[in-house]
Order: C-alpha cells, then structure tokens, then sequence
C-alpha cells in the first residue's frame, strides 16, 4: 500500500515530464484551482483507501501516482492506493462488498460495478457532469456501468486489446495484409505454425486474454449467452460453429495456452517464441523500451480483430470502471477523485502516459495526442467505440457479470479445444451454468 505525498509526486516529476505529464508545480496549481470549483467538496478529515488492477505499463502507473498525490496535497483527502492482479481484484472487491470494510473504492475490470449494485454509490451526477463536458460516454462503456437510468460506477478507460504480431512472420507465411475475417485469419495461422512462427492465444483463467478472444469467435459467428430477453441461448448451431473454429484456431499455437494467466502471452511474445496473439499495447512498449528489442520492437504491428460470419465487429474489449462502495464514509471526496482523474489536464496526458494501453470512454479524447504520437498506436483508439458490453446482446447488469467473472465461456471452449469434453457435453454444461445464473 502506497501512501502518496506533494514529496512523492515532485520526486517523480522528472520521469513523468519524459512522458508529458502535467507534472510538480504546474499539476499542483491545476489541482488546487479545481478544487476551488468542483461540484463535490471532499468532507473534512475524508481517507479513502482505492483498490486498483495492476499497471502493466509503468509510465501509466507513474502518471496516475501524480494525479493521485495532487488530488490529496489540493483537497486534504488522504489517500491510500494498492495495487492487485487482474486475477484478484473481484475476489477481493466481492470480500469487502460482503463485509462493508476494507475499501472505499475499487477499480476493476469489465462490469465490476454490477455485481454489487447494492452496495455502490449512484453516480448519475458524476456522469451526467463528464459526459457533458467531454462529448459522451461510448456506448458499451455506459453500458458496463449502468443499470437502468442509473450509473452504478464510472467507465474510466477501456485497455484495448488487439491482434499483437511479428511482420516478418506474416509475410513469410503469405499474408502481406493482416486479414480480416475468420477463415483468412485462421489460413494465416495454419502458415504460420507451418513456418515454426506460430499464433497463440489463452485458454487458461486469463481475465483479459482468455474472455476477449473466446468472446470475439463466439459472438462472430452470431452465437450468444443469451438474447435480448437474458433468456439462455448458448445451446446453439451456433455455438457449435464457433468451437469448431477455436478447436481449428487451437491446433496453431504454441503448447501451453491451457495454462496461460493474462502475463503468459507477453512473456512468451517477448522471449521470440510467439509470433502472434492479441494483447493490450503493453507488448509493444515493453519492446520499445528495452534496447536488446529493438529489432522485436520494430518488427512489431497491431491490427484490429478480423470480422466473422456475423458480418460486423465483436469485441469484448477490457473495461476498467470504478466503483464507491455505500460504505464509503466519505462519498463526496470519492466522487471528487473519480472526476478528477477524468479531467482533460489529466487524462490526455495520463494517457500519454499509458502510452496507448487504455483507451478513453469519452468521445472529447478522440484527437488525444497518444493516438498520433506512434502509428503503431492508432489501432487502440478503436478500442471502446467496436467494443460490444461484456453481456453481448442481453442485459449488462449482475448476471451477465457474474457470467464473465465464473469463466464460462472461457471452461466451455477450453474442455472443447483441449480435447476433455466433446462439444455437446462442453455446450450442455455452459447452458447449465448460465441457467442457474440466469433463472
């Protein structure tokens, strides 16, 4: 747990300005002016302890660490922020949701809010006054958060994941244009495993990896959870198609994806073992960044997700929303934070900072500096406005959470493609699952 102070964010200033961050002095005045003006006043002697998912990108982290320590030298809130992996933030959000202790808020993935919508703070007033100044929230980011006509949290960023692959390897296997639809991209994998570059992509408890790719194959062959109605329809021609295709995709990788957590694939990608995956831009920077890459770095491109049967894009895209617990004893000085953070002085260059690796829910931050600082960026800033809610064509809400968090998409194509169910018993048992979810 980090305790940050005005010393801690002039120490690191430095390191930040590399990234342009509104930094010491300059981030201080800004931050004191707009406590001055804010619609919520932060109650006298207010602490919040924040949970929040694990940096992947450490200049993302530096930029939010100063945002973090203006907040708190401007508004007197002390702050306590700590860090988990993407694996133990919901278990650990669940624990202080059931006990009314241990967090005021928590900052987590996909549509965290939703499965404790009784025990969140409202803050319809939060987004009514960022949606407004900054052009709109995008559509499966209001979605992630809202129940109805109310917002049971704030979509802060999306963390984009896209197609993450070595050029070299895709041209040598025939494909000078990365492909877009499924049976080119599924040919391109086939090459690539005969060339001894090949693809791969988690089949383990990946939060991120795992849900996005299984996700995208499910619904691009117009294969659903559930309809419109939340009325279970996974048993499906459908469906049927889709694991065929992943069980066909799955014969290319690399051994081991059943184990892969959401680090595998980077490791292995960065190591020369792995030629093409589908990743946040953490990759990419990491081989930027460290000198022995270079050649990696440069032989390094993203695509967007090739397009399905369906016809259109479906991409369960990574949110992270925050959340204020009910219990909060402090629920001005949380909502002073969460706009805060979202202010144009601090998100653009914080997501310089990040460097591409989240991508903004608010429309205003389509022309954000990060989007053309590198081409190899330009593919992220996609992320939100292709994304689908993680509830596909039902109801974001409780369920649909609590469906995405129990892996069930994830188990039903990983028995299939490991060979450890046949497709019928893999459905039937996905179809069982959601029922007792959906009943």
């Amino acid at each position: 747990m980090h305790d940050f102070t005005r010393r801690s964010l002039l120490q690191g200033g430095t390191a930040l300005a590399a990234t342009g961050m509104l930094t010491g002095p300059a981030l201080l005045d800004f931050a004191k002016a707009w406590a001055q003006t804010a619609p919520w006043k932060a109650e006298p002697g207010a602490k919040l302890t924040l949970m929040r998912w694990k940096r992947f990108v450490p200049a993302e982290d530096d930029a939010f660490n100063a945002i973090v320590a203006a907040f708190k030298t401007a508004t007197g809130v002390e702050m306590n922020v700590f860090s988990e992996s993407f694996e133990d933030v919901q278990p650990k959000a669940s624990v202080a949701a059931n006990t009314g202790s241990g967090l005021d808020m928590a900052w987590g993935l996909h549509t965290l809010p939703q499965l404790f919508p009784t025990k969140v703070i409202k803050m319809n007033d939060v987004a009514d006054y960022l949606g407004k100044k900054y052009g709109g929230w995008t559509d499966a980011a209001a979605k992630t958060c809202k129940q109805g006509n109310d917002w049971l949290g704030i979509p802060v960023a999306t963390i984009g994941g896209y197609m993450t692959y070595r050029k070299s390897a895709t041209d040598k296997a025939g494909f000078k244009d990365f492909p877009k639809d499924f049976p080119g991209f599924l040919e391109m994998c086939k090459a690539m495993k005969a060339n001894n570059t090949p693809a791969g992509f988690a089949l383990g408890h990946a939060t991120g990896d795992a849900n996005a790719w299984l996700y995208w194959v499910l619904w691009g062959h117009n294969a659903w959870t559930v309809d419109k109605d939340d009325k279970v329809i996974i048993n499906s021609p459908e469906t049927a198609k889709a694991l065929e295709y992943a069980k066909s995709l799955s014969e290319t990788f690399i051994p081991g994806v059943a184990s892969w957590n959401d680090s595998s694939n980077n490791k292995a990608f960065l190591a020369g073992e792995l030629y093409c995956t589908s990743n946040g831009i953490s990759i990419y920077v990491a081989a930027k960044d460290d000198p022995s890459k270079k050649d990696l770095a440069e032989d390094t491109y993203h695509a967007l997700w090739p397009v399905g049967p369906i016809g259109k894009p479906t991409e369960l895209q990574l949110a992270v929303p925050i959340l204020a617990f009910n219990f909060c004893k402090y629920p001005n000085a949380a909502k002073a934070f969460i706009a805060f953070m979202l202010e144009k002085e601090n998100f653009e260059k914080w997501l310089s900072g990040a460097r591409g690796y989240l991508t903004h829910t608010l429309n205003a931050y389509d022309s954000a500096p990060v989007w053309t600082a590198d081409p190899k960026n330009a593919v992220f800033a996609e992320a939100s406005k292709r994304a689908l809610p993680a509830s596909g064509i039902g109801s974001p809400g409780e369920k649909a959470a609590t469906a995405i968090a129990d892996f069930i998409v994830v188990d039903m194509f990983a028995n299939y493609c490991t060979g450890a169910k046949d497709a019928k018993t893999a459905i039937a048992e996905a179809e069982r699952q959601l029922k007792r979810i959906y009943r």
